[in-house]
């Protein structure tokens, strides 16, 4: 089943618009200065509530990403389509630098041949980091502000799809990884408003007065 519906999305739901679409959501390198960006902005012209946002998002997706999934990925260990099956449509951007630029390039489409041996290769299908992190910012926008938060599911949900049409995740990664990524950010995002709450008073005293909770706007 996992397979069946991996050739449905990589190998027949496709086109050249859905080709570019897709390799520039499932290339994280190519978002990387505008996100940067962004994060410099919303630091600098935003309140307590973006703040706290930016820097909780900073330190869930770090944790989320540099603990759990990279330790789940040694454990469980599971080749990537294009490394253990024939036939994967591989699509990414070309190169560039900066690597936004390459939306402009042509694409590196190229179809996959199974390696002989699955121990030594580089990079592990279970989980999708990219789901997992996307989601997180997901979750945590919409604790923040709510209706219009929400929204950023939406990319968070086209990230996890590129991930499949690419030829880098199987379908069950992405839908596994969806749950880690919910679960594990509300647990941290719990820690982290228990602890301002706590010790929020002791470090940044007239803030935790104006805003005893993250949340607080």
């Amino acid at each position: 089943m996992d397979q069946k519906l991996l050739f449905l999305i990589n190998r027949q739901w496709i086109g050249p618009t859905l080709d570019r679409i897709m390799a520039l959501f499932s290339s994280f390198d190519a978002w990387v200065l505008p996100m940067l960006i962004l994060i410099a902005l919303l630091l600098w012209r935003g309140g307590f509530r973006t703040r706290a946002f930016v820097l909780c998002a900073g330190i869930i997706v770090g944790i989320n990403d540099g603990a759990i999934s990279n330790s789940i990925k040694h454990l469980v260990s599971r080749p990537r389509p294009y490394q253990s099956i024939d036939g994967v449509r591989q699509v990414d951007l070309g190169k560039a630098k900066p690597r936004m630029l390459a939306v402009a390039k042509p694409l590196k489409i190229k179809l996959s041949a199974a390696a002989p041996d699955l121990q030594d290769l580089a990079g592990r299908s279970f989980p999708s980091s990219h789901t997992i992190n996307t989601v997180s910012v997901a979750l945590l926008a919409t604790c923040f502000y709510r209706r219009r938060g929400w929204l950023a599911f939406i990319p968070a949900a086209l990230v996890g799809y590129s991930r499949i049409y690419c030829g880098s995740h199987w379908p069950s990664d992405i839908l596994a990884s969806i749950f880690i990524g919910l679960g594990a950010t509300l647990l941290l995002f719990c820690l982290l408003e228990w602890l301002w709450k706590k010790w929020g008073g002791s470090v940044l005293p007239a803030v935790h007065t104006a805003h005893p909770s993250l949340l607080h706007s």
